[in-house]
Formats: C-alpha cells, structure tokens, sequence
C-alpha cells in the first residue's frame, strides 16, 4: 500500500459534543469531518464501532461485525420520522465534558425503542424496504447477532458460557423454538444494526466525498462474550464443554512482571486455514465497507502469539505459538488486493514480525512519545523513521504528551530536551509539530495533544478496569484558534 504524504487527527465518534451524553452519528460528526478538510488534514483515525458491553471497551465488543448502537443519533431519527420531539422531552441533564455511561446507556436504549415502535406502524415503504433489503444482505452474521443479543437479555445479561446449555451449546431445537417466542427482541436488534449502519454509512460517503479518509480499527482477537465465540465455536480453541483452552495476552516484560491477561480466546488456526480464513475474510470485507484503512491491532499475533492456558491467574506461565502467518495475509491479498492496512507493531517485535510486516510492505507505527527512553538508535525517533511508516504523538492507551512528560523520568525529560531544543514548556506543540516535520508519510495525533490537554484528556489507562473511554470535546473546542494551529502544521510540512 502506497501512502501519500498526509496527516490526520484520532477521535473517537464517542468524543464528539452532543446533547444525549456522548458523542453520536448526528450533526456534530459533519461539523467534524468538515474541520477537518478547512485544516488541509486528509485523515480521520476512530477506535472500533462494535457494540461494548462491560467496561465499555471498543476493543471487547459482542460482535466483530456488529455496530454501537449507543452512537446512532436521536436527531436524525426524529429527521427520519422515527421519533418526535416529545420523545426526546424527557433526556436527563447529561455531562458535557465526559460521557457518563452509566445515565447514557439506558437513555439511548430507551430512544432507540421508541424509534422501533414507531418504526413497527411506519407506513414509509422506502424504509420498510430498505430495512428488509439490509436484513437479507447482512444475515450471514446479522441473524447470529440478533438471537444472541436477545439470549443476553433472557439471562440477564450473563455472558453466554453461563447460558442454560441447550442456548450455550446452540442446540437446533431450542433455538428456533426461542427465536419464535422471541421474534420482537430478536427483530429489535436487527433495528439497531439497521439504523447504526445506516447512519453511519452515510458519514462514510461524506468523508469520502470530501477527500477524508478514515481508518478504522480491527483487534486481532474477540471477545469471549461475542456472538462471533458463540456462533463459530470451531473456530476457537475451545474444549466440547465450549470452554477455553488457552487465552490470549502477552508475557512478563519491563512494563509487567506478571504480563497481560487479556484473556480473549485463542484462534483455532488450522481450522481457518482448512476454510480458506474465510471468517478473517469476511469480517475485514465487512470493516472495508466502513472505513477505508484499517489499523490492524496487535499485528505481531499473526507471526507469533503468547498462548497462556485457561485459568491461569497472570500471563506469567504460557508459550509462544507460531501465528498463520504469510498464508493468511496471501489469503487476504487473493481477496482485496492491495492490503489497505497499517500494522499495530508496538510491544515486543521480534525479527519474524519484521519480516512479515515488510515482506507485505505494510507500514507500520511510530509512537514519539515512546522515543526518550533510551538513545539516538531509538526506532521511534523522527531521525530513524522509514518514510512508509504512521507516526503519532501518542494513541489511545497512553497519557497525553503533557501528562507523559510531567510522570517522565528525569533521563527522559533531558533527552527530550537536548534532541528537540526546546524546554519543555510546550512539549504537546513541540511533540506534534516533530512527528508533523518527520518523514513519515502519515502523521497523526489524538485531538487531545492538538489541544495540550494534561492527563484529564486520556482516553484510556491499560489494566484500569473502569473509567475510561470517556473523555469529550467541549462544544467550543473547534475554535479559530485550532483551525490555525492546523493549518499552519500542515501547509509548513506538506501535508
């Protein structure tokens, strides 16, 4: 994949400002999109759109295929005539500068059906129809989805493995006999998917139309609670009770002592591979259709993996596994072509990723703020980047650059003061404007570091299990100011 010279902003759709407690697929997401295209950016980086559940992660979503419907917009359904103003008289007095989804959650569950009851005595033809034609294309994952969910509800939430087992082992009978019992829960998930991607394909097509490019997010992994575990069992390794195996995370290093427990399942990578990966295949085909390059997360995976056994307490006791490798990617190119994907290469990379990775000639990622560590051969730092590369100020899963250089060690703060020349008095600009200059053929920083925010802008602490994903912009933060700043990176380094 040829990048052009461009640079772009990470923000999340849920950090949009709004009036139903976090950001949404309405109008603020256009005044977003068209910021973007005044400051000469020519990218937009969001997190996964799955549907969270607890802990309200992106990145442990009940489907890999499946939308959040807590984004779909309570304005444009009232546009649609889904729902009248008088639905939307009782919103609770929400949060501006952070998404507390404590409230937001049974508010947009309430709206949403509000809008499936007046969708179920709508006489408008084109959306009856259009919600059938959607139905039809999507049911290869969208029917799966939709029993699941309402099999959720049934159990009260519970994941699937604490199912009663003629649900948990998907016994034929029982569920077709739930399905028929069940048919208006199961048909109320099938809306949701029906309006979130309705929504949000036509925020797609206007960032197309408007020469942005958006870049989505793919985990390596599922989460065990996911109607992808629970479908394709197979797929999996896990024993005939349906119970894992092995788990997934990383072993013991400098960061850990004890590892990461992500504790997702483990791929059963002879099975994909006896299927022609045709699972993989779908579900990037399906993340295709909404965004137009996808950040391939935890990319070392795909050459080698930390297998711990089921129950382990810490990912202390586990081994590396050989991943699917060159065959899974030829797959991939036999079925789109030019990969269009950027390799989340962070952590231990071992030269076997390398090699992937390059022989694929994907580009891979450079984190500035990880640079000031150790020394002048730092792969991560600007002097030592490839040009085929996506540079950041930092992502998701770090402080903000202020927030980092205010807990730096002092080795760390000096460094970064004597490479950069600067005092550190306005590290985030500093930081911003190095990977801006660098030759990086994409640079990007979250909204965050654009606005010098301290720790108060982080958008997620790795390992906290609660708290996060809920930083929000104010409504006045797309100020003349930023455009600016922007700008002026932008026409100074060519991007």
């Amino acid at each position: 994949m040829q990048l052009i010279r461009s640079s772009g902003v990470l923000l999340h759709p849920t950090s949009l400002p709004g009036p139903d407690g976090m950001g949404d697929l309405g109008p603020q997401v256009y005044t977003w999109i068209d910021f973007l295209v005044k400051s000469g950016c020519k990218l937009w980086q969001i997190l996964p759109l799955g549907p969270t559940g607890y802990g309200d992660s992106p990145y442990q979503c009940f489907s890999a295929f499946a939308g959040n419907p807590y984004l779909v917009s309570p304005s444009l359904l009232m546009d649609q005539g889904l729902l009248k103003r008088s639905d939307l008289t009782d919103r609770p007095d929400f949060p501006i500068e952070k998404v507390d989804f404590g409230p937001v959650i049974p508010w947009k569950l309430l709206v949403l059906d509000r809008a499936f009851k007046r969708f179920q005595n709508h006489k408008d033809t084109k959306i009856t129809a259009d919600y059938a034609k959607f139905c039809l294309d999507e049911a290869s994952w969208l029917d799966d989805f939709a029993i699941f969910m309402a099999l959720k509800e049934t159990h009260g939430g519970a994941s699937w493995d604490k199912w009663t087992d003629p649900y948990r082992l998907r016994d034929e009978q029982a569920l077709k006999a739930f399905s028929s019992s069940n048919a208006e829960s199961i048909e109320r998930h099938k809306f949701r998917q029906f309006v979130f991607f309705a929504q949000w394909n036509k925020v797609h097509a206007y960032a197309k139309s408007k020469g942005i490019q958006i870049i989505g997010d793919a985990p390596i992994f599922v989460a065990f609670d996911s109607s992808d575990a629970w479908s394709h069992p197979e797929l999996f390794m896990f024993d005939e009770d349906r119970k894992p195996t092995f788990v997934a995370g990383v072993p013991p290093d400098y960061f850990s002592p004890t590892g990461q427990l992500w504790g997702n399942p483990i791929y059963n990578w002879q099975v994909h591979k006896e299927t022609g990966y045709k699972w993989w295949i779908e579900r990037l085909g399906a993340t295709l259709k909404t965004v137009d390059l996808v950040r391939l997360d935890h990319f070392r995976g795909f050459a080698g993996y930390w297998e711990i056994p089921f129950g382990m307490p810490t990912a202390e006791i586990g081994k590396w596994k050989k991943g699917p490798g060159n065959p899974f990617f030829n797959a991939l190119k036999k079925a789109f072509g030019d990969l269009p994907i950027i390799a989340e290469d962070l952590g231990r990379i071992t030269p076997d990723v390398i090699a992937l990775r390059d022989g694929l000639g994907l580009p891979g990622m450079k984190i500035l703020q990880f640079a000031f560590a150790a020394d002048a051969a730092d792969p991560f730092l600007p002097h030592n980047y490839p040009v085929n590369c996506v540079a950041y100020s930092g992502t998701h899963d770090n402080d903000t650059v202020v927030g980092w250089y205010k807990t730096a060690t002092e080795h760390e703060r000096d460094f970064y003061r004597r490479y950069m020349a600067r005092s550190g008095n306005d590290v985030a600009t500093d930081i911003v404007r190095s990977v801006w200059s660098s030759v990086a053929a994409y640079a990007i920083c979250p909204l965050q570091d654009l606005l010098c925010l301290d720790t108060e802008g982080r958008m997620n602490f790795p390992g906290k299990p609660a708290g996060n994903w809920s930083w929000r912009m104010s409504p006045d933060t797309l100020s003349d100011w930023l455009l600016n700043k922007l700008q002026e990176l932008n026409r100074l380094y060519l991007r």
